[in-house]
């Protein structure tokens, strides 16, 4: 109880959004990514930054083009913390979540309750490797040297289509 702990302000850096792309996750959840210029923040390059969800893009209006403040949120994840409104090109356009999945082409569908993005086909080759990284992780089924390149391999190559196909090759 006699000790205290010094927190520092996160370091921050400014830099420019080239473009925003869109990850699929194994529940089938679409995140925007920033993919920006590289800065160096906190000893670390800094080139992508998750921009969480549709509504988070709205409320802080990030666009393509844009100038950027960005931080390292506890010192680990980029993080956007605001836009640079003075810097901000004439022609830019405001980021819509696509209809489509990226992935598939199947449908997305933005539930009411729900603040998240879903490609809702269940043979979405992005869901379907994300599952497989799951399952091959540490965390679940501890499946020593089945990495990400591999399993996008095995899937790309159609070898895998299941879980259990891991298991019959």
């Amino acid at each position: 109880r006699w000790a205290t702990a010094a927190k520092f302000p996160p370091e921050q850096a400014k830099t420019v959004i080239e473009d925003i792309v869109i990850q699929v996750g194994r529940t089938g959840a679409l995140t925007p990514v920033a993919v920006m210029t590289p800065v160096r923040v906190g000893g670390v390059t800094v080139v992508n930054s998750t921009l969480h969800n549709q509504s988070e893009i709205e409320r802080k209006d990030v666009r393509v083009g844009d100038t950027v403040i960005v931080q390292r949120a506890g010192d680990v994840i980029p993080e956007v913390v605001e836009v640079v409104l003075d810097k901000r090109p004439a022609n830019s356009k405001k980021f819509k979540m696509p209809k489509h999945c990226p992935a598939c082409g199947g449908e997305t569908v933005l539930p009411e309750d729900e603040v998240v993005t879903r490609c809702v086909n269940a043979f979405c080759p992005a869901i379907l490797n994300e599952s497989l990284k799951h399952f091959a992780s540490r965390r679940a089924m501890n499946i020593e040297k089945l990495g990400d390149k591999i399993i996008e391999q095995m899937t790309s190559a159609k070898l895998i289509h299941t879980f259990s196909d891991l298991y019959q090759l």
